[in-house]
């Protein structure tokens, strides 16, 4: 899961979403000086992680693209599987896309002292990009992937990845629809013992 299906399956409480947001800059058991609410959204983040790298759904997807990725290829269906969430938006939500990342946007501003280092860095890039609203479009969905090819350190190839999505577009929404509803009852039943 990418960005937006985190943010997504932290509720409604914008500290979770945030915590669940920058989970990924922050290591360890680091995170005992941010409030609370962001601290049971980095716990729920690296939940949701653990439950996806296991399930057989996501494996499956994983290894449509392994001879081409190798180890890229969980990062890049975490790619796709946001580019399935965005495009499917009013499946999972009465408030259009536009709105929610505004919001989402604007809540990272209303609360920039309780922000990593990281997140203060790449905002700016992220709200003038647009990403979060960018993945709706295979188009999108390799602009992102290829800026993030350029900033791995070993040859990704990521940015090629998108034909693999136009090739398999029905499978791997299918494979997306179904996993996507399991962790969404993952994160809601994790959530009330946070």
């Amino acid at each position: 899961m990418n960005f937006l299906a985190h943010i997504y399956l932290s509720g409604d409480n914008e500290l979770i979403k945030i915590g669940n947001f920058m989970a990924d800059g922050i290591h360890g058991k680091t995170f005992d000086n941010f409030p609370i609410d962001i601290q049971k959204g980095i716990i729920l983040h690296r939940a949701i992680d653990t439950f996806t790298d296991m399930h057989p759904i996501f494996r499956q997807s994983t290894k449509r693209l392994h001879a081409n990725y190798h180890h890229y290829s969980g990062v890049i269906i975490d790619m796709f599987y946001d580019h399935f969430l965005a495009k499917n938006w009013s499946n999972y939500s009465g408030e259009t896309l536009e709105n929610y990342t505004a919001r989402f946007y604007q809540s990272l501003h209303d609360n920039q002292e309780s922000l990593s280092e990281k997140t203060k860095r790449i905002m700016p890039h992220m709200i003038q990009h647009n990403w979060l609203l960018s993945y709706q479009t295979i188009e999108g969905i390799q602009k992102i992937l290829g800026q993030m090819d350029t900033r791995m350190k070993y040859e990704s190839n990521m940015r090629f990845s998108v034909a693999e999505l136009q090739t398999y577009n029905s499978e791997f929404e299918s494979e997306f629809t179904t996993f996507f509803e399991e962790v969404t009852t993952f994160a809601k039943q994790k959530l009330l013992f946070l």
